[in-house]
């Protein structure tokens, strides 16, 4: 039987995802409600190198890789609740819908993805999601996603 887990660190982020530096967008999910919801955390920092090209003397987060931090919390939450550890769980795109950016990302930001599950039950291959991504309680970015689990046979 899975161990119920409500939070994850990154060292189980990892075994979840198989996302690396520079594409790893979520240090921590400080809460997880089994596959209904979940919170990530992204510090972000000036390091990262999407800053050196969007935008040089003004570093702003694109927006892309918002939505990507969104998902990639919507990944761990059902990693971790279905217990798709070191099980090469990979996740694509669907459909992304809804979008809407509100607020500029910046270095020194740490960044707050609320993911809701929408559609999707566990065996299922399709899950829809909500999530909301705030910097100090300010909306930043929203959006709907669909994403297809390939999940390990």
């Amino acid at each position: 039987m899975a161990e119920t887990r409500t939070e994850a660190d990154i060292q189980l982020i990892q075994k979840i995802l198989p996302h690396r530096y520079p594409f790893l967008l979520v240090d921590k999910v400080v809460e997880i409600d089994g596959t209904a919801s979940a919170v990530g955390i992204k510090n972000v920092s000036f390091n990262e190198p999407h800053f050196q090209g969007h935008f040089p003397g003004n570093p702003i987060m694109p927006g892309v890789t918002i939505v990507e931090a969104m998902a990639q919390t919507s990944a761990v939450m059902i990693g971790s609740t279905l217990d798709l550890i070191e099980g090469d769980l990979l996740v694509y795109f669907m459909a992304i819908d809804n979008c809407k950016f509100r607020r500029k990302v910046i270095p020194g930001d740490v960044l707050r993805m609320e993911v809701q599950t929408t559609r999707g039950k566990p065996g299922g291959k399709v899950w829809r999601f909500k999530g909301v991504a705030t910097v100090d309680g300010e909306m930043a970015a929203e959006a709907e996603f669909t994403a297809m689990m390939d999940l390990p046979k």
